[in-house]
């Protein structure tokens, strides 16, 4: 009760009157009932600790509990002090509950307020992006517009060949039927494919009249692994039969691995001379059904090809201008798969080079003729005298025959490069050439007819 105890009450209790010096529970302008509590100071992020322990601590607890956990100077006073340090206890304990009830109610996860996404560019108007949804509906009528009925006809030539027997193949499509064998070399790593015979092939079908005899086909048999069906292979035209027997023995340099995943493709053509051949029939392996280490023979039905005529072969090129000279080289290096034009001895090809300025034939050149083959090696090259303001008003026609003693040459396939090109690779030939002066450009090229060319490019009407 005398001036110590009040100054050590003022600086030891954090709830005394800074006014009148008194306890905030004794002093009359500091009482504050239940529902108003004014909380001193900045609290942290967490409860406190010592408003948990008294949180966990019994409402009914024991005051001398209470009074015991007070500061040393409070449990000397007298019991009206007690009893006032008990309310104290009381409001603190009160205090506790509420922030208690306050934290209870405080979500799990922040709330975001999630706004229009804005992209902007400097000195541009912005531009507010809604995200929009992903997925997108269709119509009823824009649905089944997406179905093609030719997928899932039963009478399309893309039917499931595996469903049916080789009996049921040859009585629906009556092509007759191919012999033929494979077997791995794994000692040399390469594969054996052996075409040894074809009966009962249908008759020929002249579509243009200009086949003179109709009761008889000239067949031979072109192999390839796809999907590479650029170097293939073909056997010998067998002259006026429909049951051929070839006997004739290929081999294709590829890994073991790799011929597991290739599909063995034999087409049967029927040779004609006067028009493009065509395709008789077609028979389809995948090697990875097959035991290709031990090998074996198989009798397999035909069945008919989407691909009624045969390509007519590939011929690469490189072209090269000098703007200082003027000059225009071409070289001719290589043909591969040439249609064969003699039935005895393959083709005899050359390649005719012919310089058309406009409309205007102005130079021609021909390569060496290549006896006996289909896959002719000529590396020759040729050169033209064109002026840099009239190359963007040239085309070069570049044909290839089979040499015909007894009459005139056969017609084998035609491209045109430059102004009048005949397709996309042509001009894309021409364009990279111009591109690179200097530089020898080399391209592959697939051969067309003389009427495809003739109907794209003037200036393969201008050529004989």
């Amino acid at each position: 009760q005398g001036l110590l105890a009040r100054i050590s009450d003022l600086l030891l209790c954090r709830w005394t009157c800074r006014n009148c010096c008194q306890k905030c529970f004794d002093c009359s302008c500091c009482q504050t009932n239940e529902d108003e509590v004014e909380i001193l100071g900045p609290f942290p992020a967490q409860t406190p600790a010592w408003l948990i322990s008294s949180q966990n601590e019994d409402k009914d607890g024991d005051s001398d509990n209470t009074i015991s956990e007070l500061p040393p100077t409070l449990q000397d006073v007298s019991p009206d002090r007690r009893r006032s340090s008990s309310d104290a206890s009381r409001s603190t304990y009160s205090l506790t509950r509420r922030i208690s009830s306050l934290e209870s109610r405080r979500p799990s996860s922040p709330l975001i307020d999630v706004k229009p996404i804005e992209f902007g560019i400097i000195g541009a108007k912005k531009e507010i992006v809604q995200p929009t949804i992903l997925r997108k509906t269709y119509a009823p009528d824009d649905y089944f517009r997406k179905f093609e009925p030719r997928l899932y006809s039963l009478d399309s030539n893309s039917d499931d060949m595996d469903s049916l027997t080789d009996e049921e193949i040859l009585s629906k499509y009556q092509l007759g039927m191919l012999h033929f064998s494979t077997q791995y070399d794994l000692l040399h790593n390469y594969l054996i494919v052996r075409v040894i015979e074809a009966k009962d092939l249908p008759p020929p079908i002249s579509y243009d009249g200009s086949r003179q005899d109709m009761a008889h086909s000239n067949p031979y048999v072109k192999i390839c692994l796809l999907p590479d069906q650029k170097n293939s292979k073909q056997t010998g035209v067998k002259r006026k039969t429909q049951n051929p027997v070839f006997e004739e023995r290929y081999t294709f340099e590829i890994p073991f691995l790799e011929a597991q995943r290739r599909t063995l493709l034999l087409t049967v053509v029927d040779f004609d001379k006067f028009s493009r051949h065509c395709v008789i029939g077609k028979v389809s392996m995948p090697l990875s059904d097959v035991d290709l280490v031990k090998g074996g023979h198989w009798w397999k039905a035909l069945v008919p090809s989407s691909q009624n005529e045969v390509e007519l072969g590939e011929l690469l090129l490189s072209l090269n201008y000098l703007p200082s000279a003027g000059r225009l080289n071409v070289d001719i290096i290589r043909a591969k798969q040439l249609l064969q034009t003699d039935m005895s001895q393959g083709s005899d090809p050359f390649v005719k080079i012919q310089l058309v300025h406009g409309l205007k034939l102005t130079k021609t050149k021909k390569t060496s003729c290549m006896r006996g083959t289909i896959d002719p090696f000529y590396n020759e090259s040729f050169s033209f005298k064109v002026p840099q303001e009239e190359l963007e008003n040239a085309s070069l026609v570049f044909t290839v025959y089979g040499h015909n003693v007894k009459s005139s040459n056969d017609f084998i396939g035609r491209i045109v490069i430059g102004q009048y090109s005949t397709g996309a690779p042509e001009s894309n030939h021409w364009r990279r050439m111009l591109n690179a002066h200097r530089t020898a450009v080399e391209q592959w090229h697939s051969l067309r007819s003389r009427e495809e060319c003739d109907r794209v490019s003037p200036a393969s009407l201008e050529v004989t």
